[in-house]
């Protein structure tokens, strides 16, 4: 069995058949790593995790070249839903909650699709509890209610009692306080540590991806142009350019631009 979980080759990405987005992006998550997908608003990020996760038809976007693997076997064509069955599970910028519902509403609605009995929802709920402590705090209050970071860990909590394989995450950082992105990010850890959960994050936050992520590539005007471990790329001048507005394009960078996380 290939160590390789997802494969992404090549991937080119429109809206409108006319706005090109994504031009030529690859890279690759291994079982059992964190991999962070970094870039300036604008970069591709987005439209990358959206392909990936079978939802670009519905924002009246379009594939329009390459190839996405998930253990081998091509999903650019399949369903959200059959992907979510399948065990790829996004959760989507933005902390989407069902706002009307309770905390613990909102999260047994992320075991339905797999037909969980009553049981195993129980369990699956004491688990998200016990890492996201505030939530359990919070079970019964109204999603709507509840601040943004309880909402972002309500929105993951649910994607997880889905029992992902691997987990897409969007901008989790958006909006939140410091300490609160700290939080999230050191329950994600905790959860590839412990269960050995793959994780793909999109996150403009260079300086919490880069902790918490194994693997990282940096995305430039819709291009995957510079890959790498997560260690070796934190003091680079060139990442630090891209994040104040400057290019990765470069001599220096030109000469280590790679195709795929190695």
């Amino acid at each position: 069995m290939s160590d390789i979980l997802l494969s992404v080759e090549g991937l080119a990405a429109t809206y409108n058949y006319v706005i090109r987005a994504v031009n030529e992006v690859s890279f690759a998550v291994r079982r059992g790593e964190i991999v962070a997908l970094l870039g300036a608003n604008g970069a591709g990020k987005s439209t990358t995790l959206q392909a990936i996760s079978g939802l670009l038809p519905a924002r009246r976007g379009q594939r329009a070249a390459g190839r996405i693997a998930f253990e081998d076997r091509d999903i650019a064509s399949a369903s959200p839903a059959k992907l979510v069955r399948s065990g790829i599970v996004p959760v989507l910028e933005g902390r989407h909650c069902f706002l009307s519902l309770t905390v613990e509403e909102n999260l047994i609605t992320g075991a339905i699709g797999r037909e969980a009995k009553s049981r195993m929802i129980r369990t699956d709920l004491e688990e998200i509890y016990e890492l996201f402590p505030r939530l359990k705090d919070h079970r019964r209050s109204i999603s709507g209610l509840t601040s943004g970071g309880e909402q972002q860990m309500t929105a993951i909590g649910r994607a997880l009692m889905s029992r992902p394989r691997l987990l897409v995450l969007d901008e989790p950082s958006m909006g939140l306080a410091p300490l609160v992105v700290e939080g999230i990010f050191r329950a994600l850890k905790r959860l590839n540590r412990e269960r050995g959960l793959s994780i793909l994050v999109a996150e403009q936050n260079s300086t919490v991806a880069l902790r918490f992520s194994d693997h990282a590539v940096v995305l430039e005007n819709g291009h995957s142009v510079l890959s790498g471990a997560s260690v070796a790329l934190r003091n680079r001048d060139d990442i630090k350019a891209l994040y104040l507005g400057g290019s990765l394009q470069t001599d220096s960078t030109k000469k280590v631009l790679t195709h795929a996380v190695a």
